[in-house]
């Protein structure tokens, strides 16, 4: 789960006073009631939701592309057009450093990573990975200062046999500006933690960037559609869809050519397929692989299921929906955005892997009530699980104490010089009978939008 997030000198996020980078935490605070959107393990306790408003340009967005940006910087490296990210609002930024830092409850236990980096150069200048301790203290797992390549490894990395080689990583890599060390030690390392299971915190920390934190961006799908592969998952999505007042009443699972298909999908993706099903094909002739392959492709609005079984036999489908009657079919293509929106979405209502889901722009496409149903199902569902939710929104129908905490709402807006700044509700004394929704259209939080006239009257 996600405790924080830090960053500074990163588009419109400068610095706080005295240099602090900017703050967003998923830590609850005073409030008393709604017990269970609270993960408390007796040592923290943790938002599982957190709705982030603001006005057009605010900064919103900013603040999950700097999330994104330090996941694909892990994952990936620096992506294209990094070069260019820092805050442009001071020139001497250009040659500062841009501070990216997470802190992550992974398996009980909890854990600060991050790096600095001057984005104009391409350059890492720090890196660490910290455990923290409930009593505020903090256990260095490793740690390095790329500018005067030097570096520390935790005790955890010095026991016999893995030292020498956690050092002849560490080591080669200490003077060189353009790699994490986190990425360095997950790539081709897997005998690695088979043979030194203690290290394995370095392949965990990277699993979950790379699986437990999903990020979704207004004009991309939250998920890869996975949960559409079987007939009695589509089942239990017709019966939400349809309990969302969609019209959706029941589906079919339709034969499709192959060749259909692969015709319609970008060359990239129909290579994706294919070297997919052939390693797979693979697997289940040396008998390395038990499980069927299902894969969901979305295409133009049209979901195309992929299966390949043990007998190698692949099977191309897709979903058509029905409505009131049940012998007339419609293809995606056919229904609404906002039905297409809420596919999107209903991986987060049934997940069970405690994964933390970033979704920017929740109410695009949605009726304001739908949003409002949307959440107020997460927070019904989510009671029993560890899965968190953190949105974007500009829907003032979420404001209400009915549904939220005041520690879940957060607004980000910008000050005269154009420096976005982060802030909770909860910094506020706000009455709980306050219309908390009514107060924030009139500005009274700040990440309203403040007009101009557009057309100012020609005097005579």
């Amino acid at each position: 789960m996600l405790i924080r997030f830090n960053v500074r000198n990163f588009l419109s996020f400068y610095a706080r006073k005295g240099g602090s980078a900017e703050e967003f935490s998923m830590i609850s605070g005073k409030v008393r009631g709604k017990k269970e959107h609270i993960y408390d393990d007796g040592k923290i306790r943790l938002l599982k939701f957190a709705a982030v408003y603001g006005a057009n340009a605010a900064g919103k967005s900013n603040l999950i592309k700097a999330i994104n940006f330090m996941r694909h910087t892990i994952l990936k490296g620096l992506p294209e057009g990094h070069t260019e990210k820092y805050c442009k609002l001071d020139p001497d930024n250009k040659e500062k450093s841009s501070y990216f830092e997470m802190e992550i409850m992974l398996n009980g236990r909890y854990y600060s990573y991050g790096f600095e980096v001057i984005l104009s150069h391409s350059k890492f200048i720090s890196e660490w990975l910290v455990e923290l301790k409930a009593d505020n203290s903090e256990k260095v797992i490793f740690e390095r200062d790329i500018e005067k390549g030097t570096y520390n490894l935790g005790n955890i990395l010095k026991q016999k046999g893995l030292s020498d080689k956690m050092n002849l990583y560490a080591n080669d890599i200490c003077n060189d500006t353009s790699a994490l060390f986190l990425s360095i030690m997950n790539t081709n390392k897997k005998n690695l933690y088979q043979e030194y299971p203690e290290a394995a915190i370095l392949k965990e920390v990277f699993y979950w960037v790379n699986y437990q934190l999903d990020i979704t961006n207004p004009d991309q799908p939250i998920s890869d559609y996975s949960y559409l592969s079987t007939e009695n998952n589509v089942k239990e999505i017709c019966r939400i869809i349809s309990a969302f007042g969609t019209g959706i009443t029941g589906f079919k699972m339709v034969q499709v050519p192959a060749e259909k298909i692969l015709s319609e999908l970008p060359p990239e993706v129909k290579h994706h397929i294919l070297s997919k099903l052939e390693q797979k094909r693979a697997e289940f002739l040396r008998g390395a692989q038990t499980e069927k392959l299902a894969m969901v492709i979305r295409s133009s609005n049209v979901f195309f299921v992929i299966t390949l079984d043990e007998t190698n036999e692949v099977e191309f489908q897709t979903i058509e929906f029905a409505h009131e009657k049940k012998d007339i079919l419609f293809q995606l293509s056919e229904e609404s955005d906002g039905t297409i929106r809420l596919l999107d979405l209903l991986e987060i209502l049934l997940s069970e892997k405690g994964k933390t889901y970033i979704v920017d722009e929740l109410d695009r496409c949605l009726h304001p009530s739908l949003t409002y149903k949307f959440v107020e199902t997460f927070l019904q569902t989510v009671r029993r699980k560890n899965i968190q939710l953190i949105v974007t929104t500009h829907e003032s129908r979420l404001l209400d104490f009915d549904l939220l905490r005041r520690d879940e709402i957060w607004f980000i807006d910008k000050n005269s010089s154009g420096e976005s700044n982060i802030y909770s509700l909860e910094e506020y004394n706000t009455r709980f009978d306050q219309k908390i929704d009514k107060a924030y259209l009139e500005g009274r939080y700040g990440g309203v939008p403040i007009f101009n006239t557009v057309f100012p009257v020609q005097e005579d």
